[in-house]
């Protein structure tokens, strides 16, 4: 099934290169995008922007692309705080959508994209991904479900190692085995403070992994993660001159309120393409 959407607020490049996910490719004209067990298609002409996706996936791309959302309303409100950076960013990428992306598959998306790079975090995801999960058509393209936590933890750290994990091999192995046991729904409901403090109990998850797991996996709009792309805008845009990136973070997020994890994206970009 395929459905269309306005591009002028739905790009997909801005969607996925964006640093929010990690399991996508380029495919004839757009992007083969892959979450949980699902795939779709996604391009653009320009005008409108299309997902193409089996029948039964419709409703899940449509919650996974937030497109429920007015950002046509968002851009508006980023360019209310009249601040340069934020407002050029804001017009220049109105295009990004934030995703509301399977929450386990976050919790360990992000505990291996710690100290890494993209290219890198793609390829342990991918390789982790045809080991474990199963193999899966679209569009005549094969390609791998994520496995779930209790197939993750049938391995040990060893496995992980051996995928190029590196030290987060243990992490890896750690987490699974706790979240096969006991779930993740105590961490369902939580506010975004609450949230970090529960997902910085797991071996391996620090304060910026957790607000990206909060706000990418979680859909928790009020986490505000920092980076070294944030910290340089934060010094550099708003004159900042706090020292912790938890103290950042807690700036940020009472300035932004609700609106902070869109913020964060658009502030990210923006100091990223260098506006």
């Amino acid at each position: 099934m395929t459905t269309d959407w306005d591009a002028t607020y739905f790009n997909p490049k801005d969607v996925l290169e964006c640093g929010q996910i990690f399991r996508f490719s380029p495919f004839k004209e757009g992007y083969f995008v892959i979450s949980r067990d699902k795939a779709c298609y996604l391009h653009t002409d320009g005008a409108a922007t299309y997902i193409e996706c089996e029948p039964e996936d419709t409703d899940y791309f449509y919650a996974f692309f937030d497109l429920a959302r007015s950002y046509k309303d968002i851009v508006s409100r980023a360019k209310s705080y009249g601040i340069p950076l934020l407002s050029k960013a804001a017009e220049e990428c109105k295009g990004l959508r934030l995703l509301n992306q399977d929450r386990e598959e976050m919790i360990y998306s992000f505990i291996i994209s710690q100290n890494n790079n993209i290219p890198r975090i793609k390829g342990i995801i991918s390789r982790i991904c045809e080991g474990l999960g199963e193999k899966q058509m679209f569009m005549n393209e094969p390609y791998y479900t994520f496995p779930s936590s209790e197939r993750l933890a049938s391995v040990d750290a060893s496995y992980y190692k051996s995928l190029g994990c590196g030290y987060r091999d243990a992490y890896l192995a750690e987490v699974s085995a706790k979240i096969a046991a006991e779930g993740i729904s105590h961490l369902n409901g939580l506010d975004a403070i609450s949230l970090k403090k529960e997902l910085m109990k797991y071996k391996g998850i620090g304060g910026k992994v957790a607000d990206c797991i909060a706000l990418f996996g979680f859909s928790q709009r009020e986490s505000f993660p920092v980076d070294t792309w944030i910290e340089k805008a934060y010094r550099e845009d708003f004159h900042g001159t706090l020292k912790s990136r938890d103290e950042i973070t807690r700036y940020f997020m009472d300035l932004f309120g609700t609106d902070a994890g869109y913020m964060q994206q658009y502030i990210f970009y923006g100091k990223r393409e260098g506006l």
